[in-house]
């Protein structure tokens, strides 16, 4: 009988961690929803970040050094907005490549990419850090991309 009583809970317990743990594949999915979501300027895209995530951008400058500047999701998103307009016009869009998921945590896990902007020759370094909430939503709670536009080295 405590045989039998220690293999039912151990199979509860497996079966348990499998159902609530998050796994690669959902995050690499939400990273995909986000990818579609940007390049078809869907408002929706600014509630997939947390309210205090971290956005970075690396500005490659011409010589090839960098100069990162760091700011919050609120002016961020307020910046997403004005440049969509821009961006819809234009038909922007980002592909992203060689891109990995690794979990870095309880529920969280980083999907790193090269990224190329429509138009362009070149890949750039991106990177996001997603996190999966107690209600089962996902959120973007870090974001790196690195950029050639010029005009975030002087954004404060």
């Amino acid at each position: 009988m405590k045989k039998i009583l220690l293999t039912f809970l151990a199979i509860m317990t497996v079966a348990t961690s499998v159902f609530a743990a998050s796994t690669k594949d959902e995050a690499l999915a939400y990273f995909k929803k986000y990818v579609n979501l940007a390049n078809n300027y869907d408002p929706i895209i600014t509630t997939m970040y947390s309210p205090s995530a971290r956005i970075i951008r690396e500005v490659v400058k011409p010589d090839g050094s960098t100069v990162t500047r760091v700011t919050n999701t609120q002016r961020y998103i307020s910046e997403m907005r004005k440049s969509q307009i821009v961006a819809k016009i234009r038909n922007y869009k980002n592909n992203y490549s060689n891109i990995k998921v690794e979990r870095t945590g309880t529920d969280t896990y980083k999907i790193s990419s090269l990224r190329q902007p429509s138009g362009e020759t070149y890949k750039l370094k991106a990177y996001f850090v997603v996190k999966k909430q107690p209600n089962g939503n996902w959120i973007i709670i870090e974001e790196m991309m690195q950029t050639k536009v010029q005009l975030f080295i002087n954004a404060k």
